[in-house]
């Protein structure tokens, strides 16, 4: 059965902020232009905001240019932010306030917003179909497609009914292919398309390793006594100190006796017995923390990278034919721990460039023009003031990185004569499992902490079950023969969701390496972590995965 095809004139991979950006101001420009364009929005999640997971203290800079009446459109910010916190735990029950002015003073959030970014996607999504744009949710792009001389042509959507086998079952349908004058690729952190097309084009040649962070996350309803909606919490230190990662926790108080919290945990850590989630469960229990959360009931639950490296790990963004923009790039401000709207802004240039480009009849080829508009914006200022940020805290530790971000940004505004770099990636910073110590996690007591498979349940995950496993190793004999004796086999710590197992083959008694991949939330941490690089995370049946409320 041959794939149908689809003609328009540009193609977003990916319903995030930065592609709903890209669409809504490609939509507005055509209509202040009277001029024609076709714009078509693929997402992998079962309904736009399904897989969209973020803290999220949310700066409006963006979303003011781009609606600057959201207010009356019932854009879903609720909640501003009143009280700003910045507490460093010295200890499982000490912690010590860091006074205002002694914070770096990107950290400050007069004027932001506690939102969840789901539903403001869920909103933007609205605005991009009412200007004209056509989204379709529940088709992943699987695939690149080119042209002869091998500029992108477009994008392919992943086939439905496949076994896990690769034959084709009762209802099967290949999936569509959709030929673009430009394709724009805004699939978030750790993009699958995003990374292939580094590769082939070279993108990074001139770029640092990007580096990550996986966030840990939780809705909570709490005792509406102990509710200060607008209230925000950001911690460093306990429990991430005593391994030595880096990261740091947060605790936001929405609208309805809501409360998001999670924990950020840098991806750079050397010792292979570190879990991300069993520090966030651990962090939970400090004072500070647990007050919010006696007698409150857990909700919702999620994990995510983020893409951390900074200006100095920015791939080029272009290439023949497409544009990689946003968390898939890695437009994140580290130091104010937001990107969203950084990635707005990348989307709603690349919409100025590519309404340009096709009104002077042009397709397929580069717009290095982008690269140049970008860096004239005043989101890629932002990544340069604080490019030394994540590299200081990676060099120095969160305690003294904070304390270089001090002087770097508030009393030299970011303009320090020289850059910081770690050229090491993330994957290559573990040691041997014998030369680190054994960290035994307390157990969950199910009230206030919580084991890995009862939070994947809040997180309403499904996939089909008789599918391709998604999650591809490149050489099936690593994980038991090299990641095993080496590493005490990583995955079966760093992922949030309890895909990965050692476990005893039924039948002869030998150890295996067991993927469920049925309980992946999409993190991609196993595709950045992996020592030997030898996980690769690919799409799997459209509308698989995570479907997140008011996350």
């Amino acid at each position: 059965m041959e794939r149908e095809s689809m003609e328009v004139d540009v193609v977003i991979v990916g319903a995030g902020p930065s592609g709903l950006a890209t669409a809504c101001r490609l939509g507005q420009l055509a209509r202040d232009n009277g001029q024609e364009l076709s714009v078509v929005v693929v997402e992998k999640g079962a309904e736009v905001g399904a897989h969209i997971l973020s803290g999220a203290v949310f700066e409006p800079r963006a979303l003011n240019e781009l609606f600057p009446n959201w207010k009356e459109l019932g854009a879903p910010l609720n909640t501003e932010v009143k009280d700003d916190d910045i507490v460093y735990f010295t200890g499982a029950d000490k912690g010590a306030k860091i006074p205002g002015p002694f914070a770096p003073k990107t950290m400050h959030n007069e004027g932001n917003y506690i939102i969840s970014l789901g539903n403001l996607c869920r909103w933007l999504g609205e605005q991009a179909e009412a200007l004209g744009i056509e989204i379709f949710p529940g088709f992943p792009a699987s695939e690149v497609l080119y042209h002869d001389d091998g500029s992108v042509k477009g994008i392919a959507t992943g086939d439905f009914g496949v076994d896990e086998q690769g034959e084709a079952k009762d209802g099967y349908m290949p999936g569509m292919e959709l030929h673009a004058r430009y394709t724009v690729f805004s699939e978030g952190c750790r993009g699958n398309l995003g990374k292939q097309l580094q590769e082939q084009f070279n993108l990074r040649d001139e770029a640092d390793p990007q580096h990550y962070g996986l966030g840990v996350k939780e809705l909570w309803e709490i005792d509406p006594e102990k509710h200060q909606q607008g209230l925000v919490i950001h911690t460093a230190g306990w429990p991430l100190t005593e391994s030595g990662t880096g990261g740091g926790g947060f605790l936001y108080h929405m609208e309805d006796n809501l409360v998001s919290l999670g924990l950020i945990a840098d991806l750079n850590y050397d010792n292979p017995y570190v879990s991300p989630f069993e520090e966030m469960q651990r962090w939970k229990t400090h004072p500070q923390i647990k007050q919010y959360l006696e007698g409150a009931k857990r909700v919702s639950y999620g994990a995510r990278a983020i893409s951390k490296g900074g200006p100095q790990s920015l791939p080029r963004m272009t290439l023949p034919g497409g544009l990689l923009i946003g968390c898939n790039a890695g437009t994140l401000n580290t130091a104010k721990i937001k990107g969203n709207h950084t990635a707005m802004k990348s989307g709603m240039v690349a919409a100025e460039v590519l309404a340009e480009a096709i009104h002077s009849e042009r397709a397929n080829d580069e717009l290095t023009e982008y690269e140049t508009r970008f860096k004239e914006s005043w989101a890629y200022q932002e990544l340069v003031e604080q490019r030394n940020f994540g590299p200081a805290q990676h060099k120095l530790g969160s305690f003294l990185g904070a304390a270089f971000a001090f002087v770097d940004l508030n009393i030299f505004n970011g303009k320090l004569p020289f850059t910081l770099h770690d050229r090491t990636p993330d994957h290559a910073t573990l040691k041997p499992a014998e030369q680190c110590k054994k960290i035994e996690y307390p157990k969950p007591d199910g009230k206030l902490t919580f084991n890995r498979l009862d939070s994947v349940f809040l997180s309403n995950t499904n996939h089909e079950e008789n599918q391709p496993c998604h999650l591809q190793l490149q050489d099936a004999s690593i994980p038991i023969q090299e990641n095993l004796p080496r590493y005490d086999e990583p995955a079966q710590r760093y992922c949030p969701a309890a895909v990965y197992e050692v476990v005893a083959d039924e039948q002869t008694g030998e150890q295996k390496f067991q993927i469920n991949a049925q309980n992946c939330v999409h993190c991609k941490t196993c595709d950045i972590k992996d020592p030997a690089q030898n996980i690769n995370w690919v799409t799997p049946e459209g509308g698989g995965g995570p479907t997140y409320p008011n996350m």
